[in-house]
């Protein structure tokens, strides 16, 4: 990492802020005081250059060394959609098929290989390799981010979410991951959500519930 490129990354931060300190109220509603999980879908594709779209934005966020352990695919398939429906609840079978995408979000054990190309000034990967348990660790917490961002993303660009934990993980990882060192995380519907699908707001902690300042 070069003088000159430190340098220009630093002033592009100084003209940044300089542009736009914070999003507006109609951004922090759209992705997150107003923003809901959507059960069910409008028919209306969502086009491959979105959820390129969508990936060149989630892949910004910050992850521990730029680890970047996530790993996605985007099932929009009918052939895709039946090979992942032997996994999905009861629960979340219907509303899945009708999605007009579904995000399997998993992140690769792995991550570290690739420090070479995302962390070139300095090695790495003597923290991981060799260490099943740092590299599992690492890759599930840094890929756990990298999923929240997508979700963030995906508001961001005007889709709807609708994030699960319902599925056995065994078998998306046999039937997408085989063969790799991928694990399957949370899955999360894709689309324009219909609004006759949402439920009410559950409640939500407050700050003096949960946080302390020290």
């Amino acid at each position: 990492m070069t003088d000159a490129a430190v340098a220009a990354a630093q002033e592009a931060v100084r003209a940044l802020k300089g542009r736009i300190q914070t999003l507006d109220d109609n951004g922090l509603d759209l992705i997150f005081r107003e923003a809901r999980t959507f059960n069910g879908w409008q028919d209306r594709e969502v086009p491959e250059d979105l959820l390129r779209a969508l990936f060149d934005l989630s892949r910004m966020g910050p992850t521990a060394a730029n680890g970047s352990p996530m790993r996605v695919v985007f099932v929009t398939s009918a052939d895709g959609k039946e090979r992942l429906k032997p996994a999905l609840s009861g629960g979340n079978l219907d509303k899945t098929m009708a999605a007009p995408a579904c995000a399997i979000v998993g992140y690769d054990v792995a991550f570290w290989q690739h420090f070479p190309r995302l962390f070139p000034h300095r090695d790495m990967s003597g923290s991981f390799k060799d260490k099943p348990e740092a590299a599992e660790s690492g890759g599930f917490r840094n890929g756990t981010l990298q999923g929240a961002y997508l979700m963030i993303a995906a508001r961001a660009l005007g889709l709807d979410c609708g994030p699960m934990s319902g599925f056995d993980q065994g078998k998306v990882d046999a039937e997408f991951f085989a063969g790799t060192t991928i694990k399957s995380n949370f899955l999360c519907n894709l689309g324009y959500g219909t609004p006759e699908s949402v439920f009410q707001r559950l409640p939500r902690f407050e700050f003096d519930d949960v946080c302390t300042i020290v």
